[in-house]
């Protein structure tokens, strides 16, 4: 596991810099640093908002006596979107703002669900609940 996040911490970069490099030359610097800042800055505000629904669902479920579950998965996957898309680069904002928008979300919802599930079971985590 640590082998995989250490290539994706080294690939990611080099990856997200070639693609900046040749976006650059092609429609010029200057234009590639605004589009940068406006997606970031358009990442900041739909990360923002999709997080205050999600928490305003998840209260009105906790308030209901339920467990706001798919909300949290729903808050986890924003959360990690924030923060792909404030980072510089187009490849971590494309896969940030799916992440983000409410309707690409169930997949990674699925796909983190899985991985939750595979590690539960290989015994990598645990789940301690407390009375």
């Amino acid at each position: 596991m640590f082998r995989i996040i250490l290539a994706i911490l080294i690939g990611i970069p080099i990856v997200e810099l070639i693609v900046l490099f040749a976006l650059g030359h092609a429609i010029g610097g200057w234009t590639t640093f605004a589009l940068i800042i406006v997606s970031g800055v358009l990442g900041a505000f739909f990360a923002k908002r999709e997080g205050r629904k999600v928490l305003e669902y998840a209260k009105f479920e906790w308030s209901q006596g339920q467990l706001p579950t798919r909300h949290i998965m729903d808050a986890i996957c924003i959360f990690l979107g924030g923060i792909l898309l404030i980072t510089p680069g187009f490849l971590t904002d494309i896969v940030g703002f799916l992440l983000v928008f409410p309707y690409t979300r169930p997949i990674f919802k699925a796909l983190l669900l899985a991985l939750i599930t595979r590690m539960i079971s290989k015994g990598n985590m645990q789940i301690i609940r407390r009375r």
